[in-house]
């Protein structure tokens, strides 16, 4: 059995450090590289894709809202049309840094509140894969199971890959626990790497209300912004290892 690992890196912005990017990058498979609109500076954003391409670790964009001042966690009523323009944006500026890094952009992955709107935001969603249909139909899109984003991907000809979030808490209907809830984030390392290990055997996760909710993923995110995250990636890896689950990028 084999799962893609990926982590929100490159969110560090001018004299502001956000998370262990270095310490992540030994530890993942695949990056969520931040494209400038809710964090990452353009030269943070060159260290994080050449790092990245020094560990051997897959790139792919992390698109957002235009939100700097929200971290990309507001939800934003953008038209379709600007949505998509914002989106192609993104991927090319993190494209450049790609390439001169010697490696490339092999995927797209919304953040925070683009992410959770085009759960059930029908419109965003397909302005979303829009932009990946016009700038490489090749590029996989990485989404919620279930959700209008990867119906959309996938109506669009895309290949849309379905994931799972090791420390982010899930409601009943499927969604993550707004972060503003109880429950919403896991800090318990072990607790989290175990209910990876469950979704992988068993295809559910257990949700906030104490119910079991069906969950196929091809890919496990783990936040690289949140306190821990290096000893919990550390912690996942190790009860993946134990149960004989190999670790590989999914593009």
């Amino acid at each position: 059995m084999i799962i893609d690992l990926n982590a929100d890196l490159g969110e560090s912005y001018g004299q502001w450090t956000l998370g262990d990017d270095d310490a992540m990058l030994g530890l993942v498979s695949s990056a969520n590289v931040a494209c400038g609109f809710h964090a990452g500076d353009p030269s943070t954003l060159r260290a994080t894709t050449a790092r990245a391409a020094a560990a051997g670790v897959t790139v792919g964009a992390q698109v957002s809202y235009p939100d700097l001042r929200g971290f990309g966690r507001r939800f934003l009523d953008v038209e379709p049309a600007a949505l998509t323009d914002d989106v192609l944006y993104q991927i090319g500026a993190l494209e450049a840094l790609c390439r001169v890094a010697g490696t490339a952009v092999r995927y797209v992955k919304p953040h925070g509140a683009l992410y959770n709107a085009t759960r059930t935001h029908t419109a965003q969603a397909r302005a979303v894969a829009e932009a990946v249909r016009a700038y490489d139909p090749a590029l996989p899109v990485l989404g919620l199971p279930g959700s209008e984003l990867l119906r959309a991907a996938q109506a669009a000809g895309l290949r849309a890959v379905p994931e799972f979030f090791v420390d982010r808490g899930y409601t009943a209907e499927g969604a993550l626990v707004p972060r503003r809830e109880p429950g919403a984030l896991l800090d318990d390392a072990g607790a989290a790497a175990d209910r990876l290990v469950r979704m992988l055997d068993e295809g559910v996760v257990r949700a906030v209300d104490g119910t079991d909710i069906a969950v196929v993923a091809e890919s496990a995110c783990l936040h690289g912004d949140s306190p821990g995250a290096v000893a919990m990636a550390r912690r996942v890896r190790d009860a993946l290892a134990t149960a004989g689950v190999g670790v590989r990028a999914f593009a």
